[in-house]
């Protein structure tokens, strides 16, 4: 019987030669990827994009220029991403903590250990744990794993977590068998992201198509496409 560990980097590779590397996460600078991970959450990437080329447009990818411009600019400015009132004070409050915390310097902040990294963060108000680590893995280049919704949805699937799994042990458990590497983890963390948007969705799955159908283990997929002739065991 092939341990956790085994298993979960059958399911990487599997994902990886489907999909192929992400290059994720995409930013010019380390802290556009901060405002990306602020922006992103409950919305698509898609519209993440059309606020950060807004903000790019108006001079605002900057934690001088966040803070001092007005918050009418600033909504406009994000008002494609959802909740964009919250989230454009979001980006207010971190800003402030950047610069009162470290002037303004995001290598000072990002030279922490990761532990005390990721305490800091999440003591600012909006920041939790997804976007905590999504700063840490892909700003600072920690090796933290990230999860979310399309973790629980996928691996639920799969066999690995019930529904109401809590983000600290979706966490644990990938970090406990999984080698620690900043590689690794981002790569598979923007392949699940993939996998969630492309093919294993919510209400309609995409079961055809999904490269991880064999190992699947929900009963309503296995009933459909056994009806069909398509299971394999």
């Amino acid at each position: 019987m092939p341990d956790s560990k085994d298993v979960l980097l059958k399911i990487f590779n599997k994902l990886l030669d489907y999909y192929g590397p992400r290059h994720w996460w995409p930013a010019k600078t380390n802290f556009e990827i901060i405002v990306g991970a602020i922006l992103t959450q409950s919305v698509s990437w898609k519209n993440v994009e059309k606020a950060i080329g807004n903000l790019q447009d108006k001079g605002l990818l900057n934690p001088l220029s966040i803070v001092e411009c007005s918050t009418e600019i600033l909504e406009e400015a994000v008002r494609p991403t959802r909740y964009y009132r919250q989230k454009a004070q979001r980006l207010r409050t971190f800003s402030y903590f950047l610069l009162e915390s470290y002037k303004g310097e995001l290598g000072r902040l990002f030279s922490l250990d990761a532990e005390v990294l990721r305490e800091q963060l999440l003591g600012i108000k909006g920041i939790g744990p997804e976007t905590a680590d999504s700063i840490i893995l892909y700003g600072a280049g920690h090796p933290v794993f990230v999860v979310d919704a399309y973790t629980r949805r996928i691996f639920n699937r799969l066999g690995f977590f019930k529904e109401d799994v809590t983000y600290d042990e979706m966490q644990n458990f990938f970090m406990s068998n999984l080698p620690h590497d900043t590689y690794l983890f981002n790569e598979y963390h923007a392949l699940i992201v993939a996998q969630g948007n492309l093919c294993c969705s919510n209400l309609k799955p995409r079961c055809g198509e999904c490269p991880l159908l064999e190992m699947c283990k929900d009963t309503w997929i296995k009933t459909e496409y056994r009806s069909q002739g398509a299971w394999k065991e």
